[in-house]
């Protein structure tokens, strides 16, 4: 019993993954309040990122129809 638990936890660890959603690293520059670009120490501008997910378009078979 112990080992049909075990090859089921390690079955779901291996399909879950699969499932993951793209992801895209967008970045953006940081701006003060007064609206001009920050800058670091070293003089290179600073940039905010955020990872976004990336949802694909379905392209539909059948044109919606036109209400009479």
């Amino acid at each position: 019993m112990k080992n049909i638990i075990l090859v089921v936890g390690l079955v779901l660890a291996v399909a879950l993954p699969s499932y993951a959603v793209e992801t895209k690293k967008v970045c953006h520059d940081k701006l003060d309040k007064a609206g001009k670009v920050v800058k670091g120490k070293d003089g290179k501008i600073v940039q905010q990122c955020k990872n976004i997910k990336i949802h694909k378009k379905l392209d539909g078979a059948e044109s919606v129809p036109v209400k009479k």
